[in-house]
């Protein structure tokens, strides 16, 4: 049956023509200059280029140059390659189920690009006589063809993105923002490569530049500096190394846990060669680390996942971002084992070897050891970054290290005595992290925290903790969060199965934070409604009763929102700053040296003065003094990781704005992390100074501080409506 491409006149339904289509399929593939870049990029890498070379001015808005010595192309394939859906890299379905081997093979990317912008192309075969061929697509109209004398290769310039779709270029972001964008492209492809040469160019000025030769320890020293390079280990895991799943092998680099940013910017993770995000990969690395990274803390990672074709599937985001696993869970497991087993093979973790199955000698820290507060000494001459938060416990501790009256579960965390008080289980408490930041939690990390029994009192975990715990007080400034995760205390305490008949059995009263019944007058505020306290759950969350309902407070949200309002007043007016006896040296990333040219200004209304050095280098000579606290010089890379990580709109790189964006992230450093447990003093002064907030309903990112189910919910969700119920 033909199909008919009439339209009848009584329709308000037509056929678009083919330039709207072209153009609106284009933002499929072209949403932003990075884009571009992404797929001029992967177009020379499978071209078998041993150079790229990427140019960018005005952050790609303006222009966009890719220059490989890959293989060229002819006249007749530059003439087919501008046309839709053609490509040398697939031929059918087959080779989609079977497994893409290369970057692209959709053949939209040339086509796609060129209908949105000015798209110049000039090639010639490696080996091929003669001169090369330009050709010159505008609109998604072909204007010229004509020889051109050109390198052998492939230059790609992509001129006034989004000329001829003017609201799509007025949603795009700032420069800075932009090129961050193009920067972490070029970045994580380099990375993948270490055996071509790549360098990124922006406005003239050189950003970084690797070497071709194979070194992946050398290209991560051009991206990211020689004080992170210095500082990665090894992984190399292969088949039987592996637990069982679909991973062959898992190779690449992993900083030591002291080296470390406030982002996920520098996870650079890949699945058979290209860069993706996979939550199953990410995790794994971090439950790799453990405790020995704090919660808003992640590692410099360039990881390669080598897999079956048929185990995952590249084809399930139109930009090929995510990747999709058959088996989820057995890669995370395989990621977190190869990962972990470096880090115990370089002294970085202790280890979690079951009784009578001893780690290697070199494994094997004792507390103290190091002669450095405690931290298991880095292998080699890797440095290390004061700014990091790894001054606590390590994640997995031997049973010959644990106390006699302790017995380890089966994640080698701790349990309290066998005589202790039992308490009711947490639920499902290993397969969540609480990490008490803005970011979304991506680890699998067991960070229980301490639980205890006083005077009889049960304290299960999901309880908060009595008044002789030494509690974690609401920060009233800028202040360390709590470290308190020894792993000797850590964990839910352990029920003996085959007491189930007491599972049930006791009071059945509520009691408050201290112990007592939970019979108490409520707290009374001015913008929060009544509150009486009645616990905390999973040590992160306030329970508390209102009114009309049930409320869940993040105590994390909550204490960021009191800490943002009370350094956004400290700051209205001119900050006060503290120079530094003497200037202090920070290296910084490419993708931050690039970040501290475009926000040098915004940084200096915030405190931060600093000097450029040399093209990585900055001399910090003056750091915001912060109600009680003087930040450290390292911070200012924390800020710049966040300006990276940012995606700002147009306009709103004004200093004021990116100010108040710093007291943003700023107000989360010294709040009290989720994970925590905390005195009913405590809490109750954290909801008053909440109260008094401009704002108490949420965080200065956006997030919630408060969650209520009203007593009709939960009563909906109980079924308690049903016809005759009198209970």
């Amino acid at each position: 049956m033909s199909e008919d491409t009439t339209t009848p006149d009584d329709t308000a339904i037509r056929r678009l023509d083919e330039d709207t289509v072209a153009r609106i399929a284009a933002g499929e593939v072209v949403e932003r200059p990075a884009s571009a870049v992404k797929e001029l990029l992967e177009n020379s890498l499978d071209a078998d280029a041993d150079s790229v070379d990427v140019t960018v001015e005005a952050g790609g808005t303006e222009l966009i140059r890719v220059a490989d010595d890959g293989h060229g192309m002819s006249e007749a394939d530059l003439r087919a390659a501008v046309r839709q859906h053609t490509t040398s890299k697939i031929a059918g379905l087959e080779d989609l189920e079977s497994g893409v081997a290369t970057l692209g093979f959709r053949g939209e990317a040339l086509h796609t690009i060129g209908s949105v912008s000015k798209l110049t192309i000039r090639s010639r075969p490696q080996g091929g006589d003669g001169a090369g061929t330009e050709l010159v697509y505008e609109g998604g109209d072909v204007v010229s063809v004509e020889p051109t004398g050109c390198p052998a290769g492939t230059v790609v310039e992509v001129a006034d993105l989004f000329y001829n779709t003017p609201a799509r270029r007025k949603f795009l972001k700032t420069t800075a923002t932009e090129f961050a964008h193009v920067n972490r492209v070029v970045t994580r492809y380099a990375l993948a490569n270490p055996d071509v040469a790549v360098s990124l160019t922006h406005d003239g000025r050189e950003v970084f530049s690797t070497t071709g030769q194979g070194d992946l320890q050398a290209a991560v020293l051009s991206v990211y500096g020689r004080e992170v390079a210095s500082a990665m280990i090894p992984i190399e895991a292969h088949g039987d190394e592996l637990p069982v799943g679909p991973l062959e092998s898992v190779t690449g680099l992993v900083s030591h846990p002291e080296t470390n940013r406030s982002s996920r910017e520098y996870l650079a993770t890949y699945v058979n060669g290209r860069a993706v995000s996979a939550d199953a990969v990410r995790e794994g690395i971090m439950g790799a680390y453990g405790t020995q990274l704090g919660g808003d803390r992640y590692p410099f990672v360039v990881l390669f996942l080598d897999v079956p074709g048929e185990a995952v599937d590249v084809n399930v985001h139109p930009r090929k971002r995510e990747v999709r696993f058959d088996d989820d869970d057995a890669v995370r497991r395989q990621v977190d084992s190869a990962v972990e087993s470096a880090l115990l093979e370089h002294g970085l973790l202790r280890s979690g070897a079951p009784r009578g199955r001893s780690a290697p000698d070199e494994a094997r820290l004792e507390p103290g050891e190091s002669g450095s507060g405690g931290r298991p000494a880095a292998a080699g001459p890797g440095p290390r970054d004061s700014s990091s938060s790894t001054d606590r416990s390590t994640s997995r501790v031997s049973d010959t290290d644990a106390s006699d009256s302790s017995t380890a579960d089966s994640d080698g965390v701790d349990s309290p005595a066998a005589d202790a008080e039992p308490a009711p289980a947490s639920s499902e408490s290993d397969e969540a992290t609480r990490t008490g930041d803005d970011r979304p939690s991506e680890s699998t990390v067991d960070e229980s925290p301490a639980t205890g029994d006083t005077e009889g009192v049960d304290t299960p975990r999901g309880s908060l903790a009595p008044e002789s715990e030494t509690p974690v007080e609401p920060s009233d400034g800028v202040a360390e969060p709590s470290t308190d995760t020894d792993s000797s205390s850590d964990g839910p305490a352990h029920r003996d199965e085959a007491d189930s008949s007491r599972r049930f059995s006791g009071p059945t009263e509520q009691r408050t934070l201290g112990g007592e019944a939970a019979n108490g007058e409520a707290s009374e505020f001015d913008s929060l409604p009544s509150l009486q306290v009645l616990g905390q759950y999973r040590d992160t969350y306030l329970v508390c009763e209102s009114p009309d309902g049930l409320v869940l407070i993040d105590q994390h949200a909550a204490d960021e929102r009191v800490n943002y309002e009370r350094l956004r007043e400290a700051f209205a007016d001119d900050p006060a700053a503290q120079s530094l006896a003497s200037p202090v040296e920070l290296e910084l990333t490419a993708a931050e040296a690039e970040a501290f040219e475009s926000y040098r200004e915004a940084l200096a209304r915030l405190g931060f003065h600093a000097n450029r050095t040399d093209d990585r280098t900055v001399a910090v000579t003056t750091v915001p003094a912060v109600l009680e606290e003087t930040l450290e010089p390292e911070r200012l890379r924390d800020v710049l990781t966040s300006f990276v990580e940012g995606d700002r709109e147009a306009g709103a790189e004004t200093i004021d704005a990116l100010a108040d964006e710093f007291l943003g992230d700023l107000a989360c450093y010294p709040s009290i992390t989720g994970n925590t447990s905390l005195t009913e003093g405590s809490v109750v002064d954290l909801l008053s100074a909440l109260d008094d907030c401009e704002n108490p309903y949420s965080c200065p990112h956006g997030r919630p501080v408060i969650v209520r189910l009203e007593e009709g919910e939960i009563e909906d969700r109980f079924e308690r409506d049903y016809p005759g119920h009198q209970g």
